[in-house]
């Protein structure tokens, strides 16, 4: 661990509800360092989510910096920040959303295709991660003859693939049983810690917790960090 490669510095955002205003994020301040797995807990309805599109360049701030891999992108354009989401970002959600029409392999090659990253050599590299993530005897397969965890595990193949810094997944384990649950995060660690990457998990599966390096409440507004020899605060 070492580097921080994604920080939010005193972030404010709120939303118009009628007549009210509602201070989703407060001031909030949090980093994620290489190598180094987070979670972000909390109720439904605290924030976790949009959290979570700011950190990944999907929502701007009302105030605050997003620094990622050192660089201040709070100010940029549309444009440059879908650069940075291609780029330097990789995202994992709760459902796959796998292109119905393409195969396995396909899906990876299609992101280093929009990066403008495509070459001979890159097959190769497909190759490894889908081996990584136990789906390389799936490669010519298409997603309607996959289960549900190997289309997840493709997903986190794919989020990899353009070598990003940090990977932020919201709630990849909801539509998991408790087996493939766990599965899924010890893949998502593995590959953070051997290839120095950085992730965010938004989650209410505690089960998962202790394999995450940090565990952050969203609440009031904030990212409180819970100590590691203390009961987590309970999820609803």
């Amino acid at each position: 661990m070492g580097k921080q490669t994604l920080v939010l510095e005193n972030i404010e955002k709120s939303f118009k509800d009628g007549d009210r205003i509602n201070h989703i994020v407060k001031n909030l301040s949090f980093s994620v360092n290489k190598g180094e797995v987070v979670a972000v807990i909390g109720p439904s309805g605290s924030g976790k989510s949009t959290f979570l599109s700011i950190a990944g360049a999907l929502l701007s701030p009302d105030k605050g910096k997003v620094i990622v891999n050192g660089e201040n992108i709070s100010s940029f354009s549309d444009v440059e920040k879908a650069n940075i989401r291609l780029n330097h970002l990789g995202y994992i959600f709760q459902t796959s959303n796998l292109v119905p029409y393409l195969k396995v392999e396909e899906q990876l090659s299609l992101v280093l295709k929009m990066a403008g990253k495509w070459s001979r050599g890159e097959k190769l590299k497909i190759k490894e991660l889908l081996k990584a993530v136990g789906m390389d005897h799936r490669a010519k397969f298409f997603p309607q003859q996959l289960s549900g965890g190997e289309k997840q595990r493709v997903a986190i193949a794919r989020a990899f693939v353009n070598d990003p810094e940090v990977i932020l997944a919201d709630e990849p384990t909801a539509s998991l049983d408790p087996n493939r649950s766990m599965a899924i995060i010890e893949l998502i660690s593995k590959i953070v810690k051997e290839q120095n990457k950085s992730a965010i998990i938004v989650t209410h599966d505690e089960q998962i917790l202790p394999l995450c390096d940090r565990v952050f409440v969203k609440k009031d507004g904030k990212l409180i960090e819970q100590e590691r020899n203390v009961k987590y605060e309970k999820v609803q």
